[in-house]
């Protein structure tokens, strides 16, 4: 994979997708990401993360009692997740299943914290009303 798989920032009219490769200092100073989320980074994320963490090593290490796995809950934040699986997990051909899931279906998901040295976290996907209910 090349250095900038991962990493970009995409808007439509409903959507934010956000590569998982970004680091929480990258996606403060991008233009293309929405100010609210900036605050809500800069306010509650670096409280908790260094600003050079990445997205997609952050998530496997929250807990249900971080204020960071409480933003992304109540952003509705959705992660894509290819997950590697093998006969082990009932599959005829052994690879990577990308699948979507939300913040509460990682955290509780003892396959996926079992395989996250081996998981590739692509992408965030927020939509844009549920950044907008997050109150500050």
């Amino acid at each position: 994979m090349g250095n900038r798989d991962f990493k970009y920032v995409m808007h439509d009219l409903t959507n934010i997708y956000i590569g998982a490769k970004h680091t929480y200092d990258e996606l403060l100073v991008s233009e293309d990401v929405p100010f609210k989320l900036k605050t809500l980074i800069s306010r509650f994320v670096l409280r908790e993360v260094a600003g050079e963490t990445k997205i997609e090593d952050h998530i496997f290490y929250l807990k249900e009692t971080d204020m960071s796995y409480q933003i992304f809950k109540e952003m509705k934040a959705r992660f894509r997740l290819s997950v590697w699986k093998d006969e082990n997990d009932g599959v005829k051909r052994p690879g990577y299943q990308s699948k979507t899931y939300r913040i509460h279906e990682i955290i509780g998901n003892e396959e996926l914290m079992r395989k996250k040295d081996i998981t590739i976290v692509e992408e965030v996907h927020i939509t844009k009303l549920g950044l907008m209910s997050v109150s500050l």
